[in-house]
């Protein structure tokens, strides 16, 4: 049986709110809080998304936290999620990133394959190290092609894509915080 009540008491405290702080921003009683987390209550779907949004957290994400459950610490390649298919490949490293600040990537980008016509913009930083092949990188007016062991690292939002130049595959390892995908 799903422990809800510890799952949400869990989430609460990742946040730093007390029942009575969660219990405002959510719009309910505090006692409604209080009776979810000690299992004496069980809120339709409802109503634990509103408590949810509250923290901020979606329904998906609240139940793919495991409270208690140490975090993987080493990876082999076989283990590392894929979440781009096509001309780009994006391996990330960790499956579930909830709770995290950091993304790592290992990047794949076929010859010619780039990030798209309109540039990226979104919060956090971004770096990243060229491990072969030739990729351009633009942020706002800069554009530069960098070459094995070259790096790049700016603040994210300043709009910017990624390109594959030359006849080769290029791949790098990148880090983003918080993450983006």
């Amino acid at each position: 049986m799903e422990d809800l009540g510890g799952r949400l008491r869990h989430l609460r405290q990742m946040r730093g709110l007390s029942q009575r702080e969660l219990a405002r921003r959510a719009g309910v009683a505090n006692s409604t809080i209080s009776l979810i987390e000690s299992n004496r209550s069980n809120p339709s779907v409802g109503a634990l998304k509103r408590i949810l949004d509250g923290a901020p957290i979606s329904l998906a994400e609240f139940f793919a936290l495991s409270p208690g459950a140490p975090r993987q610490v080493f990876y082999s390649a076989e283990e590392m999620t894929e979440i781009g298919k096509g001309r780009i490949s994006y391996r990330q490293l960790g499956g579930d990133l909830f709770g995290r600040a950091l993304q790592i990537l290992r990047e794949t980008y076929q010859p010619g394959a780039d990030t798209g016509a309109v540039l990226l913009s979104h919060e956090g930083e971004e770096g990243g190290i060229l491990l072969s092949g030739r990729l351009e990188v633009t942020v706002e007016g800069e554009r530069r092609i960098l070459g094995p062991g070259d790096g790049y690292y700016f603040e994210s939002l300043r709009p910017h894509r990624f390109r594959c130049v030359g006849p080769h595959p290029c791949e790098l390892v990148s880090a983003c915080t918080p993450p983006s995908f």
